[in-house]
């Protein structure tokens, strides 16, 4: 039987030796065999260290989001045969879709992160500008930048594809190579996904490549400017934490570990209402999608004491319809676990289980399947169990990774919150409530021990994704048993593969370093009215530079400005129209401007009306009042190109512009950020 292949140092190699043999989990069959024999797993490293890293860190925010744009829609081009590939492990086509389709769903949200969120540059400003003296002549600014190793990612064998495009997706975007170590059971699918990769041509070379077998030595070689992002057990991720390589070069290293999620049914949650049946049928999907084998599937299921029965009811009533079999068949609901290996650890799991708890549903030695053969294949029966005394220590230790929960009595929302603690830490967790009073003390009681809580209601179950599907704008991980560690979250998955640093000097100096305009930088300023040099509005995106700036004014503000704005405007609020009780403000000491007026009158200022390369205003941020404006002040306003981000798909693009008011003495009244799109060329 051949054996799988590694991608690595820019080509296809295959191992020595036998290697462990991988069966199709519904038919036993032998499918391929794995093993890392022979493969120098540092020459790897080195690998994407030496021509990935630098490859990557060549391309924009822009450019890498593009790239995972294209690779999102290759790979969704070749969606069927990796579910057809999926089949072999046991999912159905339901859970094939969850994870192929997840996965290509995560490059997608990254993608379109990237390009809306990230500048068209290859440094990341963090945060604002910080003054460090009083002169401002010297400042500080956080930047991230990728760091120079590999993001090696060991994953678990329930998601081959998901999985590594979840983790290849920020750091992708980030700048930094990745390294795949897929679970030896699926590593086939995964190898299948890394081969679509390969040959789109579309990535650098070593920005991606595949290990397939046991991890050997590869941890020994990593740096402190490597990355290790596992996902499995919470057993194994201790012992990856205690490697001598990761302690000794405090290698950034996350997990994303098994937990035991609870999900609690609401007290107004009676049979008949929707919240009741959002319960069970959801109890029931976490159950049985991936037969169970997901790190977020619900495990212990809370419900108040005077339920129990009705829940139980239910659910066995749900799960008795429940087809399992072979994968492959369209009236199949849940297929295989992923090996007979795994079929065992469910079955240990659930004799532990039935010391506390007693079976209502299923038999962990029986299941009758259809078009399959149940020795054969690695099938169990959904099973339910019933534990009336809460406060035994199995359900809350024992995690059985199949299609098995425990249903667990509470008597008040205190009660809930102190056994859904007792797991030591969860991915995710929900509540089924319509009560918001309820939800809130959940939801603030579980926060310190889950990573995501759901809370589900009739309200938003027609778009809610359900309790146990990661989403890429938010953390995927949890604390304590879950791992510690921080998965996706939006642009916090890309900035944990980015080193923050803190750089003081200045304003020109970081101006030069950021790409932006810092106050205090040196302007180029055109002065209007004076005919001396050209309006920044007259210049295209070519033509445009950090640091280009038009001051224009003064114009004074007079009683019948601010008069005219609030009777145009229905702003009449009394600091503006009622001179007394103005004087009485202990802020204001008479009328005052509209902020909004000055805000207006700034734009007047420095607009430049004729057609030209500036397309249109989208939008103001960071928007400050500083100082009242009253009647007879004069108004000044400076503008300063701060920020320059070409799109990378568009004849245009973004400018944000600094924009400072000031009155006659010299003192800020409004500051804020403009934001325009502006033609690349002049037409």
């Amino acid at each position: 039987m051949t054996a799988l292949h590694s991608y690595v140092g820019g080509r296809w190699q295959a191992p020595t030796g036998e290697g462990i043999p991988l069966h199709d989990a519904a038919t036993g069959e032998e499918i391929a065999r794995v093993s890392t024999a022979g493969i120098d797993l540092a020459a790897a490293l080195d690998h994407g260290r030496r021509v990935g890293g630098p490859a990557l860190r060549e391309l924009t925010f822009h450019q890498r989001a593009a790239l995972l744009k294209a690779l999102a829609s290759h790979l969704r081009e070749h969606r069927e045969e990796l579910y057809a590939l999926s089949a072999r492990t046991g999912a159905t086509l339901n859970d094939s879709r969850f994870d192929v389709d997840g996965g290509i769903g995560v490059l997608f949200a990254y993608a379109s992160r990237g390009r809306r969120e990230l500048p068209n540059d290859t440094v990341y400003v963090d945060g604002p500008v910080e003054p460090l003296g009083k002169g401002g002549t010297f400042v500080g600014q956080h930047v991230c930048t990728p760091l120079r190793g590999v993001a090696v990612q060991i994953n678990a064998f329930n998601f081959p594809v998901w999985g590594p495009l979840e983790k290849l997706a920020p750091a992708f975007l980030a700048g930094m190579p990745s390294l795949i170590k897929p679970a030896e059971q699926t590593a086939y699918l995964t190898e299948r996904l890394v081969r679509l990769i390969v040959d789109s041509g579309l990535l650098p070379e070593g920005a991606v490549q595949l290990v397939c077998g046991p991890p050997g030595d590869l941890l020994d070689h990593v740096t402190g400017q490597d990355l290790v992002a596992f996902t499995g057990s919470a057993a194994t991720a201790r012992k990856l934490r205690a490697h001598p390589a990761i302690v000794a070069e405090a290698t950034r290293f996350t997990a994303e570990a098994d937990s035991l999620n609870c999900s609690i049914l609401g007290p107004d949650a009676r049979p008949g209402t929707p919240e009741f049946d959002l319960y069970v049928k959801q109890l029931v999907t976490e159950m049985t999608v991936k037969a169970g084998q997901k790190c977020t599937a619900i495990r212990r299921a809370l419900v108040p004491a005077e339920l129990m029965d009705d829940v139980a009811a239910a659910v066995r009533e749900r799960l008795a319809k429940i087809t399992v079999g072979d994968p492959s068949r369209e009236d199949v609901r849940m297929g295989a676990l992923a090996s007979l290996d795994q079929r065992e650890e469910v079955r240990r799991a659930v004799k532990a289980l039935r010391g506390a708890a007693h079976l209502i549903f299923g038999d962990p030695d029986h299941v009758d399947v259809v078009g399959a053969d149940a020795d054969r294949g690695a099938f169990v029966s959904p099973m339910l169990l019933r534990c009336d005394d809460p406060d035994r220590a199995e359900p809350h230790e024992v995690e059985a990774f199949g299609p098995v929960s425990t249903l667990l009595p509470y008597d008040s929302a205190e009660q809930a919150i102190e056994l859904a603690a007792r797991g030591r830490g969860s991915l995710a967790g929900s509540v089924v409530t319509a009560d918001t009073d309820f939800a809130r003390r959940i939801v603030l009681g579980l926060a310190p021990w889950h990573g995501r809580l759901l809370v589900l209601d009739r309200d938003d179950a027609k778009e809610s994704t359900g309790h146990g599907s990661p989403l890429p704008g938010l953390v995927h991980g949890g604390p304590g048993r879950a791992g510690g560690g921080e998965e996706m979250g939006g642009l916090r998955g890309v900035l944990h593969h980015m080193q923050r640093t803190a750089v003081q000097g200045d304003p020109k100096t970081l101006s030069a370093v950021t790409g932006r305009w810092v106050a205090g930088a040196p302007r180029r300023t055109h002065v209007s009215g004076t005919g001396e040099g050209v309006h920044p509005f007259r210049k295209s995106l070519a033509e445009l530079r950090v640091g280009d700036a038009v001051t224009a004014g003064p114009r004074t503000v007079t009683l019948e400005d601010i008069d005219h704005f609030a009777e145009f405007t229905g702003d009449t609020f009394y600091a503006h129209t009622d001179e007394e009780a103005a004087r009485a403000n202990p802020l204001f000491g008479g009328i005052v401007a509209h902020g909004y007026l000055v805000v207006s009158l700034a734009a007047g200022l420095f607009v430049s009306p004729e057609p030209g390369p500036v397309l249109a205003n989208y939008g103001l941020e960071n928007l400050r009042f500083l100082t009242p404006v009253k009647p007879g002040d004069e108004l000044t306003v400076t503008l300063t190109a701060k920020q320059i981000t070409p799109r990378a798909n568009a004849d245009y693009g973004e400018v944000r512009w600094d924009a400072d008011v000031t009155n006659q003495t010299g003192e800020s009244v409004a500051k804020y950020d403009v934001l325009t799109l502006v033609a690349k060329e002049k037409s």
